[in-house]
C-alpha cells in the first residue's frame, strides 16, 4: 500500500495558484481560444486581471462567501475564469453539462441553491429562464455571448463583459474585502462541487476541497512529468471532473496552457493546429478517429492501402517495444524509421497527435487492438482509473508498464484494498469531502477511516501490483446455473468493432445472455455508400440484411473469445436485436457521460427483452423519443431477433 502524501507547501487555494502563475509565468500563455477562425491568447498576467475584474464585479452584485455559482457552457477561457472568480470571492463554482435539458438543470440548480448562474449563450439562458420558477434561490444570470439576447428582460440578466467593467470601476471599493476572503481560503475550503452522472438515480453533488484539487494536481503532474511548457486541448464537458482537473487543477499547478476549440464541429481541425503535448480522450473518441482512418484507407488506391497495411503490421510488431525503450533489432528500427517518414508521422499529424508526450484514456475499457494501434504509432497512450469522488486519479499506468488489460498501479498517495466480494476500495488526499445535502450516501460511500467504495469489482495482480477491473460491482451477478454474469466485459468486447456504437447485455438470473446493439451510423453508413446501398434513416440501415449479418458475425466472434475465459464463458450472447434508434441521454437511456442506465432501459424496452427470451423471431415496438428542440414524439418499428452461435467453453473443449 502507498504512503499517503503530506500536505504540500505553497499556495493553499486555486486563486493563490493563479496569483503565483501571474508572477512567475507572467508573459507565458495561459489560455487560448479560437474564435472566427483566429486563435486568441491570454498570458497568465492577463488571465489574473480578467478573473479579478469578474470577481470584483460579482462582489458588486452581492455575491457572498459560501454561495454556489453555476457555470454552464462549452469550453471557453471566460467560463474557466468564472469558476476561479467565484473561488476568489469565497463562493463555490458548480459547472453543469451544457447539453443537459432544462429539467436536468433545474434539479442541480435547485439542489445546490445557486444564486448566480454564468452561461455561455442564448441557448443556456433560455433553459434557465424556462425553469426559473422552480429556483427559489436564483437571483442573477450572467451571459457571455450577447447574440439573440438584446430584447430580453435584463432586470436579472447581465453581460459578462459588463460585469467585468463594473468590477474595474468599483475595484477600490471591494479589493480589500476580496483579498480578505482569499486569505481565509485554505486547504479545507470548498474548491468546487461536481455532480455525478446519476446512472442509478438523481445526480449527487460531490464537494471537493482545495486539498483534493491541489494535492491531486501536484501528484499527477509529477507522476507524468508535466511541464509549464505543455499544451492541452480542453474540449470535454466542463462539468466532468476530468476536465476540471486537467484544465483547472493541473493547469494551475504546472502553469501550462489550456486551449479551447472554436466549436465541437471544428475540434479535430483545432486539435491539429494546437498539437497538444498532453491529451486525454475517452475510448469512444479514439475509436471514432480510428474508424475514420480505416474508412479513408478503404477509399485509397490499392498501392497506398498495401503500403499502409505493410508498415502498420510492422508498427504493431515493434512500435510499442520501441516506445517503451525495449531492445529492438537495428533492421526493425530502420524499417520503423522509414514507416515513420512515410506513414506514421503523416498519420499522427492528421490526427493531431504529432507532439503528444502523455496521452490518457479512461471511463470505459478500450479495445486492445485500438489501444495497440495508437501505441504502435509511437503515441504514449496510457490508461487511468478514477472517479469524481477521487478527484479523478486512483490508478494510472507508469511509462514502461503500459498494458491494455489493466488500469495501472496506484497513483502517488493512493491506497487500495479489495473487499471479500471483490469490490475495489481506495483512500487518498483526493477523497471527496461529502455528498452535498446527502449524509446517508456520504456515510455509505466513505467510512470513518477514509476508505471509499468504488462500486467496481476487480483484483490486484500480485506480481505487478496492477489493478484489473472486471465490471461494476452492482452489475456483476449470476446466471441461473450459478456462472458469473459480467455484462460490461462482453459489452466492451462488442464495442471494439467499429460498426457497433453501443450495446447492452442482459442475463442476470437467466439461463442465457442476450443483447441490444446500436450500429455506428458513420462506419456503417460509409460501408453502405461504398456498396451503393441506399437508406433513408438510421432505422432502415440498421435492419438491412447485410448489416444484420455483419453484426451477427461480430457477436459470434466475441462469443468465441468469451468462451476462452473459464470464469466468464457463461456470458456468451445467445440472441440479439439491433435497436431501431440510438440510445440517447435526452431520452434518459444514457447519462451525460454516455454511461448506460440499465434499469431505465430494462423498463422502457421490456417488450423487446421479452421477445429475446420467449423465442420470438420478430417484435413490434413503439418508443418515445425526444427531438433536439425538446419536443416529444414516437417511432414504431418491427425488429428482427437473431440467434448467434455460441461456443463450448475452454474447459469443455479440454475435457473432450
Amino acid at each position: 500500500m502507498a504512503t499517503p502524501l503530506k500536505r504540500a507547501d505553497g499556495p493553499q487555494s486555486v486563486p493563490a495558484l493563479l496569483h503565483r502563475n501571474a508572477t512567475e509565468y507572467a508573459k507565458a500563455p495561459a489560455y487560448r481560444e479560437k474564435e472566427y477562425g483566429i486563435w486568441q491568447s491570454w498570458t497568465w498576467s492577463q488571465t489574473r486581471d480578467e478573473v479579478e475584474a469578474l470577481a470584483l464585479g460579482l462582489m458588486e452584485l452581492g455575491i457572498e462567501e459560501g454561495d454556489f455559482v453555476a457555470v454552464i457552457g462549452r469550453n471557453r477561457p471566460y467560463l474557466y475564469w468564472a469558476m476561479v472568480a467565484a473561488q476568489m470571492t469565497g463562493a463555490v463554482p458548480v459547472p453543469l453539462y451544457q447539453d443537459a435539458n432544462a429539467e436536468e438543470m433545474a434539479y442541480v440548480l435547485n439542489h445546490c441553491g445557486a444564486r448566480f448562474v454564468i452561461v455561455g449563450d442564448q441557448e443556456q439562458v433560455d433553459k434557465v429562464i424556462e425553469v426559473r420558477d422552480q429556483l427559489p434561490d436564483f437571483e442573477r444570470m450572467i451571459y457571455l455571448d450577447p447574440r439573440g439576447l438584446r430584447k430580453y428582460d435584463h432586470s436579472k440578466l447581465d453581460q459578462y463583459t459588463a460585469v467585468q467593467e463594473l468590477g474595474r470601476k468599483t475595484r477600490d471599493q471591494h479589493l480589500k474585502e476580496m483579498e480578505a476572503r482569499q486569505a481565509r481560503l485554505n486547504y479545507d475550503s470548498r474548491g468546487v462541487m461536481l455532480y455525478t452522472s446519476g446512472t442509478t438515480g438523481k445526480p449527487k453533488g460531490v464537494v471537493l476541497s482545495n486539498r483534493n484539487i491541489i494535492e491531486t494536481a501536484r501528484s499527477s503532474s509529477e507522476f507524468d512529468n508535466l511541464r509549464q511548457t505543455d499544451d492541452i486541448l480542453a474540449y470535454l464537458p466542463m462539468a466532468w471532473v476530468g476536465d476540471f482537473i486537467f484544465s483547472v487543477g493541473q493547469a494551475m499547478w504546472t502553469g501550462f496552457c489550456t486551449n479551447c476549440p472554436e466549436s465541437a464541429d471544428t475540434m479535430h481541425v483545432d486539435l491539429r493546429e494546437i498539437g497538444p503535448t498532453y491529451y486525454f480522450a475517452p475510448p469512444r473518441v479514439f475509436e471514432t478517429q480510428l474508424t475514420n482512418v480505416m474508412i479513408r484507407m478503404e477509399d485509397a488506391s490499392r498501392f497506398k492501402k498495401k503500403l499502409f497495411d505493410t508498415f502498420m503490421a510492422h508498427a504493431r510488431k515493434v512500435g510499442p517495444a520501441i516506445l517503451d525503450g525495449k531492445k529492438v533489432s537495428f533492421a526493425d528500427r530502420a524499417k520503423y524509421a522509414l514507416g515513420e517518414l512515410m506513414i506514421y508521422g503523416p498519420l499522427k499529424n492528421t490526427l493531431g497527435f504529432s507532439r503528444v508526450r502523455v496521452g490518457y484514456t479512461a471511463g470505459e475499457a478500450i479495445g486492445p487492438e485500438i489501444f495497440d494501434f495508437y501505441r504502435s504509432l509511437g503515441i504514449n497512450l496510457k490508461q487511468l482509473y478514477g472517479q469524481t469522488e477521487a478527484t479523478v486519479f486512483i490508478t494510472a499506468q507508469p511509462d514502461g508498464e503500459v498494458r491494455s488489460d489493466t488500469v495501472g498501479v496506484t497513483c502517488p498517495g493512493v491506497e487500495l484494498k479489495i473487499a471479500d466480494n471483490g469490490e475495489v476500495f481506495y483512500r487518498s488526499p483526493g477523497v471527496f469531502v461529502e455528498y452535498y445535502k446527502n449524509p446517508e450516501s456520504t456515510q455509505s460511500t466513505k467510512d470513518a477511516e477514509g476508505w471509499v467504495a468504488t462500486g467496481d469489482a476487480g483484483f490486484i495482480e500480485e506480481e505487478t501490483g496492477h489493478l484489473r477491473i472486471i465490471d461494476r460491482a452492482k452489475d456483476v451477478g449470476q446466471m441461473a446455473d450459478g456462472r458469473l454474469f459480467a455484462p460490461k466485459y462482453v459489452e466492451n468486447k462488442l464495442k471494439f468493432f467499429p460498426n457497433i456504437l453501443e450495446t447492452v447485455v442482459f442475463g442476470n438470473g437467466r439461463e442465457e445472455c442476450t443483447a441490444f446493439i446500436n450500429i455506428d451510423l458513420t462506419a456503417v453508413g460509409n460501408w453502405a455508400e461504398r456498396n451503393n446501398i441506399g437508406y433513408a434513416s438510421y432505422q432502415e440501415l440498421a435492419r438491412h440484411p447485410q448489416v444484420m449479418d455483419t453484426i451477427q458475425s461480430h457477436v459470434e466472434q466475441v462469443n468465441e473469445s468469451v468462451a476462452q475465459d473459464e470464469m466468464l464463458s457463461g456470458c456468451q450472447v445467445h440472441r440479439f436485436v439491433v435497436l431501431h434508434k440510438e440510445l440517447d441521454a435526452d431520452d434518459g437511456e444514457l447519462t451525460r457521460t454516455r454511461k448506460v442506465r440499465r434499469k431505465i432501459i430494462e423498463e422502457k424496452y421490456h417488450d423487446i427483452i421479452t421477445a429475446l427470451y420467449d423465442g420470438s423471431d420478430k417484435v413490434s415496438t413503439e418508443t418515445e423519443v425526444t427531438y433536439e428542440d425538446g419536443r416529444k414524439g414516437s417511432i414504431k418499428a418491427t425488429l428482427e431477433v437473431r440467434d448467434a452461435k455460441v461456443w463450448p467453453t475452454a474447459q469443455k473443449m479440454a475435457a473432450e
